[in-house]
């Protein structure tokens, strides 16, 4: 393959990685912050995710550049670039996979902990109803027999 070719795959192989990465951060962001209510926490988790998309996609693009493929240029640049794609679709649905799961564990701990909030202030409830109201003294009337009818 010639530079020019060489060069060619690696512009629009990063082009590509740069574009995808940017879907997964917009996108991931949103979605994250659902389960977050945090906009900043949301957003740092799914830049570190986003990072690592990056990372990983760019170290098999330069790996997939040095794998000879066709005979001419024309058609080595081309099936270059779509096994790119094949593999940026994969390292992207794993990604989503990645993302879907930090999701589904905040959804949880969110759940957990609204049941934990709820059976907190039930047990409040309960604590102020039993505690709240002062213990009444019972009265009982007096039957001793009256001083004058005791027997001495």
């Amino acid at each position: 393959m010639s530079t020019e070719a060489y060069v060619s795959f690696l512009a629009i192989g990063v082009v590509l990685v740069l574009i995808d990465g940017q879907i997964i951060y917009r996108s991931g962001r949103g979605y994250l912050e659902s389960s977050y209510g945090d906009a900043a926490a949301s957003a740092s988790m799914t830049r570190l995710v986003t990072v690592l998309f990056h990372l990983v996609t760019l170290g098999l693009l330069a790996l997939l550049s040095t794998i000879p493929l066709g005979a001419s240029d024309l058609p080595g640049v081309v099936g270059r670039i779509g096994v790119l794609l094949l593999v940026l679709a994969i390292v992207h649905a794993v990604t989503l996979a990645v993302l879907g799961r930090i999701r589904g564990e905040q959804v949880g701990e969110a759940v957990v902990n609204r049941r934990l909030s709820r059976r907190e202030a039930e047990r409040r409830a309960v604590n102020v109803t039993t505690t709240a109201v002062p213990a009444q003294e019972a009265s009982y009337p007096d039957v001793s027999p009256p001083l004058e009818h005791r027997a001495p």
